[in-house]
């Protein structure tokens, strides 16, 4: 892998990091002032903050691969 397809691959690795806390921000969210009142919300929500997690882990594996040529 180029130095150049690394640094974009770092990239994308640290907006997913950004997309990732800031569902987990919106689970936190809602856990602490949402429940139980909203609590039909809590699939959704909590399915969308694994979703973001797995893709930065997936993301982020693939980098600490290609750091290690």
């Amino acid at each position: 892998m180029s130095e150049d397809e690394i640094r974009e691959l770092d990239r994308q690795v640290k907006k997913l990091k950004r997309l990732a806390a800031e569902q987990a921000a919106r689970l936190h969210d809602l856990v602490e002032d949402g429940l139980p009142a909203a609590w039909q919300e809590l699939p959704e929500t909590s399915q969308a903050t694994i979703l973001a997690c797995q893709s930065w882990a997936e993301a982020n594996a693939r980098l600490q691969a290609a750091l290690k040529g």
